[in-house]
């Protein structure tokens, strides 16, 4: 009986150290790879500089089409833009003019 007791004993002095060193574990994992932890904090860091470059990105492609979208406005219209879009658009040339043609490598646009 005696063998009991101690191992009894020993259980009771060891409980609350592995209690404690467990509960600090799970807490110490959650802190690091939890839903809030710190692998999550890189990744949403990364996922909001990415955002943030596709949202300039945009901005510039909008900006770059606006300009061309206020060139051929009936109040600024600009006698350039509305020629190059007519030329585009019908494909059509001035019989003075030098036509030079690229391949779709050296497409300027």
């Amino acid at each position: 009986m005696s063998l009991a007791r101690a191992i009894k004993r020993r259980a009771r002095i060891a409980l609350p150290p592995v209690v404690f060193l467990s509960i600090t574990g799970y807490f110490a994992w959650n802190a690091t790879q939890g839903d809030r932890g710190l692998v999550a904090y890189a990744q949403r860091k990364q996922l909001e500089a990415q955002v943030l470059a596709d949202k300039a990105a945009a901005q510039t492609e909008r900006d770059a089409w606006e300009t061309r979208v206020k060139g051929l406005r009936a109040r600024h219209l600009n006698p350039d833009t509305l020629d190059e879009r007519a030329r585009a658009m019908l494909n059509l040339a001035q019989p003075d003019e030098v036509i030079v043609k690229l391949s779709p490598q050296e497409k300027l646009f």
